[in-house]
């Protein structure tokens, strides 16, 4: 996630430049990340083992959330005299705030769990990595975690191949961006999912420090109170969320009018939605980011969508 304080003074420097930076700071800011990307996946322990399979044995799919066809208003409108304010830009890449049409489709109501993810991987007969299998054994040993708890966290260190993975073996896919904002903000550009009030503890999980970094995350299928006009749940906040688009840093101000796909290439695969330790600017609706592909954060998760009979898969 690229901090704001990074990102927002880019607008002026060349394209070039700008994506050079970006790079820069994600890597300098989350070193973490690229050395999660690039550590050895060992077997678990034959204590942990035990564990792993409760939790997958614990799964529970999300329900999902009819979208109905139509336009929806994308992006946002150029504030420039209220730099601190929740109406303002992230930064220049949700600009121009536009009409979009979208075909209907479903998206899950929750995020992707745990358990569905540690399920995923054992039909596979691959391991959790290295950071995921530490963070487990840490909170049930340390903070007596239950595996029941755990099966309904979020799945979390998720690199983007596995999440498309996981979603095409269920049948679904990832959302397309201009999908997952239209679940998230409703017809008529929501700031957040539940409206225009700002975000607390009631609404959202975020803004959350652990002093070892231990995730502080809420069930997936919680949420009820901060759900999307569409009533879709977490939509800001728990954990943000990969989705299918490579990250366009202008792809707003050119994007087709009707499903876009999003650019053909790119460097970044977007995420979207904060996390349970993102500051309220990033639970915006419109507020986006990326990163790598092969990433693994213990704030990035996912949810799955599907296209409805009669509407081009995506």
């Amino acid at each position: 996630m690229i901090p704001r304080t990074v990102s927002s003074g880019l607008a002026c420097l060349p394209r070039m430049l700008t994506v050079v930076i970006l790079a820069f700071a994600a890597t300098l800011l989350n070193p973490a990340i690229s050395i999660a990307a690039r550590a050895p996946t060992p077997p678990p322990t034959a204590e942990l083992a035990k564990h792993l399979t409760s939790i997958a044995g614990l799964a529970a799919s999300s329900p999902t959330v009819l979208i109905p066809e139509g336009k929806f208003l994308l992006g946002s409108v150029r504030v420039d005299d209220d730099p601190y304010g929740m109406g303002t830009q992230f930064d220049d890449t949700e600009l121009p705030q536009h009409r979009v049409w979208l075909d209907t489709y479903e998206i899950d109501r929750d995020e992707v769990s745990l358990g569905e993810y540690l399920s995923y991987l054992q039909a596979r007969k691959l391991h959790p990595s290295k950071d995921l299998q530490h963070l487990i054994w840490h909170v049930i040993t340390v903070h007596s975690v239950s595996d029941d708890t755990l099966a309904r966290w979020p799945a979390l260190y998720v690199t983007w191949k596995e999440a498309d993975s996981l979603c095409r073996a269920a049948g679904k896919r990832l959302p397309t961006e201009a999908e997952w904002e239209k679940a998230a903000r409703g017809p008529e550009g929501n700031r957040f999912p539940w409206g225009e009030s700002l975000p607390d503890n009631t609404l959202a999980m975020f803004g959350q420090h652990h002093v070892h970094e231990i995730p502080i995350l809420a069930p997936v299928s919680s949420g009820e109170p901060g759900k999307s006009y569409y009533g879709v749940h977490h939509m800001a906040g728990n954990v943000a969320e990969w989705v299918n688009d490579w990250f366009g840093f202008d792809y707003y101000a050119y994007m087709p009018e009707r499903n876009p796909p999003g650019p053909t290439s790119g460097r970044y695969k977007s995420l979207r939605g904060g996390s349970w330790k993102s500051r309220p600017i990033m639970l915006r609706t419109a507020t986006r980011s990326g990163a790598p592909a092969d990433q693994r954060s213990a704030t990035v998760g996912f949810r799955c969508a599907k296209s409805v009979s009669g509407s081009p898969a995506r």
